[in-house]
């Protein structure tokens, strides 16, 4: 038990750290190519719209804590 404890939290701080370091991830849609093959056709990806990143999901939640802080801060 304190194992898979002890093993969750390094695994929160490791990705805790890495959204801070480095907050975009490779589309999952298009694996970072921005295009996808669909029906044979080769069209811009849905998902990160041709951008080949994606905002972390750690990343997106940590913005919106901040901006509900500071909008009830002011």
């Amino acid at each position: 038990m304190w194992l898979a404890m002890a093993a969750l939290v390094l695994w929160l701080g490791f990705y805790a750290v890495q959204c801070a370091v480095k907050p975009f991830a490779p589309c999952r849609k298009c694996g970072g190519l921005g295009k996808i093959k669909q029906f044979g056709k080769t069209k811009m990806c849905p998902r990160c719209l041709g951008k080949k990143l994606r905002l972390r999901v750690g990343r997106r939640a940590h913005n919106a804590w901040r901006r509900t802080h500071e909008a009830g801060a002011r």
